[in-house]
């Protein structure tokens, strides 16, 4: 496929997951009036959405070096749709809970096939511009969808916004059924036991994979953690409503679209590596931020937010290089490259969730945790770049 193709789709499907999330976000207060259930079975619908969506790339990244990209993800959007509706007509909490784990497994080829099909076809400077078009419409996506979610909330009732993702799900299938092309050459041997075990073996005991996979883990992994506490600090805390909350979202998102055209513009002219260590800054400087206001000020709108866009601002700069880097290296094994990445990446944010709700306090969980994600993103870096120098004196040291 084309450049172009091949950044629309992978950033259609890429994007499916963090929409599913946003666009839900704005109705978790009104669903535990709705269903006459508690704040901890609603916050839980969340994090069984991230729990699908982590361990399931791990099943659709090998199963698309198996079966093909195409194939495999045709299989997983059915899985979503049959999510979408079950959340939709759910007549308990119970049912709501299973939907949201069926859509979790079923948007998890997003992440895993998006990230292949590029390596299949590209490397350095073109990937790192396909990525940052993925970026993109990860802004775009998630900052559309939580002011379209309250506005549905508020105009049709909580149903409709899993009608919307129903919507999603048939546009996902018909546009990878009409112009996507298939990638890779299925190779059944790769679904064998052995060949798996060898692979996230290789994955695993590469310090290279493992550094700069971490360093997506505390950057867009926040993102997702996040997802778990700001409603709760914006509607409960602050006081807005469900719209004025999806509308206040597009600080977050907006910041991180201004950084993806920002990088775009420095990549015609400095090479995608040397924009990482800039946008690490603005994630260190939000999380010192994040920290201070949430432990030493009342929360508002700005308190909360304003640290949270330079934030986000900064993951626009390390997400091109620093996602090209971690699978570059593997190109025999992109699925499952991809698979290990987002389930680390995925992982970090439900971990986060988990422990934001075992601590019970939003506002307190929201302060402690984001921050600590960004020291690790930056720690990672500096064993990344330690990881390079090592490599580098290797290859260059004479034979003796």
């Amino acid at each position: 496929m084309s450049e172009r193709r091949t950044s629309i789709i992978s950033a259609f499907l890429v994007a499916l997951g963090p929409v599913s999330m946003a666009l839900y976000t704005p109705a978790m207060p009104e669903l535990v009036h709705a269903f006459g259930s508690t704040e901890s079975a609603i916050k839980l619908s969340l994090s069984l959405y991230f729990a699908g969506f982590a361990l399931a790339q791990l099943v659709s990244g090998t199963m698309s070096d198996v079966l093909g990209r195409r194939k495999t993800t045709l299989v997983f959007m059915m899985i979503y749709l049959a999510g979408s509706l079950m959340a939709a007509l759910a007549p308990t909490v119970g049912v709501l809970l299973a939907g949201r784990l069926v859509q979790g497994i079923g948007a998890s080829v997003g992440m895993t096939v998006s990230r292949a099909i590029v390596r299949d076809q590209f490397t350095g400077t073109e990937a790192a511009r396909i990525m940052n078009m993925v970026g993109m419409m990860l802004a775009i996506g998630p900052a559309v969808s939580p002011t379209l979610g309250g506005f549905a909330l508020g105009l049709f009732g909580w149903q409709s916004i899993f009608f919307l993702m129903v919507g999603f799900a048939l546009a996902a299938c018909g546009a990878v059924y009409f112009w996507m092309a298939e990638t890779t050459i299925p190779d059944p041997a790769k679904g064998r036991v052995g060949p798996i075990l060898r692979a996230y073996g290789e994955l695993a005991t590469s310090s290279r994979f493992v550094s700069a996979t971490l360093v997506m883990a505390g950057a867009v992994g926040a993102l997702y953690a996040q997802a778990t506490m700001l409603p709760f600090v914006l509607i409960d805390r602050v006081g807005l409503t469900p719209t004025e909350f999806g509308v206040g979202m597009l600080m977050q998102s907006g910041f991180f679209f201004a950084g993806t055209v920002v990088v775009r513009q420095l990549m015609r002219q400095t090479p995608p590596a040397r924009i990482v260590f800039p946008g690490l800054c603005f994630i260190g400087i939000g999380s010192i931020l994040i920290a201070l206001t949430s432990h030493l000020m009342e929360p508002t709108f700005l308190s909360v937010m304003g640290p949270v866009g330079i934030y986000a601002f900064g993951i626009a700069f390390v997400m091109p290089y620093m996602m090209t880097a971690a699978m570059e290296p593997f190109p025999h094994i992109a699925g499952s490259t991809s698979a290990a990445m987002g389930f680390i990446q995925m992982g970090s944010g439900f971990i986060a969730g988990l422990i934001a709700a075992a601590v019970g306090l939003p506002l307190l969980a929201f302060g402690t945790i984001i921050p600590a994600m960004g020291l690790m993103a930056i720690v990672s870096y500096a064993w990344y770049r330690a990881v390079l120098a090592r490599d580098v004196r290797l290859t260059t040291k004479p034979a003796e």
